[in-house]
């Protein structure tokens, strides 16, 4: 064995043979295995539709003869904070190499296919000699899931013999399983036709767009105003006040309209104007289903007084004032990136 532990990041949405493929040659080389699982604090959305502890459960169904030789951890994302995120990789694999009783000194080593630009990372831990494994030809992750949300319709049994033979037996069964019982794979197959619909409205645009939209993070008296969202993408998430800005409209103008729109906050605008605290652009390029969108997010702040009255309007089906520590440790619930837009400001991040 040329090393005593291999790091394999990714997704995992699901895991399909090209990454049991990548986990079987690492345990030809290493001892044991640490699976690192992304995108570990995000909610259920067509692009991660499976939690990480599901996903968890896939990767040791499909490597069960292996044991205890691989160890599954959760891996959170840092859009905005690269160095976080290098950190928290470094962080885990320690963590499972202590709990798995191995020395400060283990062998360590990262393994994976340098695929596209997609597997930047690679190369962002030069103290883990990098074990490069050769493409497996499987269907991707994206494709995969297109089939699974479109094997409602009468003709999907072709795609559901490709997902059958592009995933192991296991993963397939909890695949089927997902797709006939759970409430959550309706409103995904929903998500699903709604970006496609809205994807498609564009497709003759002699440009592919970009959107601008504004997000308000009010922080009152320890708490932030969350709103919980009345329709796709993003049903029933929970998410910061904002929208799309008109095209006769500056940015704040845009974010305290949106704000008055969806929560009925009642404070006049010269005091919301006067509270301003900060302001960021958050331009992650994966940041939104719908595409290209860039969002500037305005950060209010009022340190004390009796929390005002707020309800839901617009597009929010309800509005409420949520402690700060509690909205931190909202992720799963969270639309979009706005934890992360909650942790630039409100720290954590």
């Amino acid at each position: 064995m040329e090393h005593d532990y291999l790091v394999f990041i990714g997704r995992f949405e699901p895991f399909h043979n090209g990454h049991a493929a990548v986990a079987r040659a690492a345990l030809a080389k290493a001892h044991k295995l640490i699976v690192l699982v992304g995108s570990a604090d995000t909610p259920r959305t067509i692009k991660n539709p499976f939690t990480v502890a599901e996903r968890a459960v896939m990767i040791q169904a499909a490597l069960a003869d292996a044991g205890e030789r691989v160890i599954v951890r959760p891996l959170r994302d840092r859009l905005y904070n690269e160095s976080l995120w290098i950190a928290g990789v470094q962080r885990t694999v320690a963590e499972a190499i202590a709990a798995d009783g191995g020395q400060a000194d283990a062998r360590v080593g990262l393994i994976g296919q340098d695929k596209d630009a997609s597997s930047y990372y690679l190369r962002e831990f030069p103290q883990w000699p990098l074990v490069e494994v050769r493409h497996t030809a499987a269907l991707s992750a994206t494709e995969l899931r297109r089939y699974l949300y479109e094997a409602q319709h009468v003709d999907s049994h072709g795609g559901l013999m490709l997902i059958r033979a592009n995933v192991p037996a296991p993963v397939f069964d909890m695949l089927e399983a997902f797709r006939k019982n759970s409430p959550a794979f309706d409103q995904l197959v929903a998500e699903h036709r709604f970006i496609d619909t809205y994807r498609a409205a564009w497709a003759d645009a002699p440009y592919p767009p970009t959107f601008v939209t504004t997000d308000a993070v009010v922080v009152h008296s320890g708490h932030v105003l969350l709103v919980r969202r009345r329709a796709e993408p993003g049903k029933g998430l929970w998410a910061l006040p904002g929208g799309f800005v008109g095209q006769h409209e500056g940015l704040l103008d845009a974010c305290l309209r949106e704000l008055r729109e969806e929560t009925r906050l009642k404070l006049p605008l010269p005091v919301l104007k006067g509270s301003i605290r900060g302001q960021r652009v958050f331009d992650h390029p994966e940041r939104s289903l719908r595409g290209r969108t860039i969002t500037h997010a305005f950060h209010f702040d009022f340190p004390s007084g009796e929390l005002p009255e707020v309800r839901g309007g617009d597009d929010a089906d309800k509005a409420r004032w949520i402690p700060i520590s509690e909205a931190l440790e909202m992720g799963p619930q969270l639309y979009e990136d706005h934890l992360h837009i909650l942790e630039y400001f409100l720290g954590g991040g």
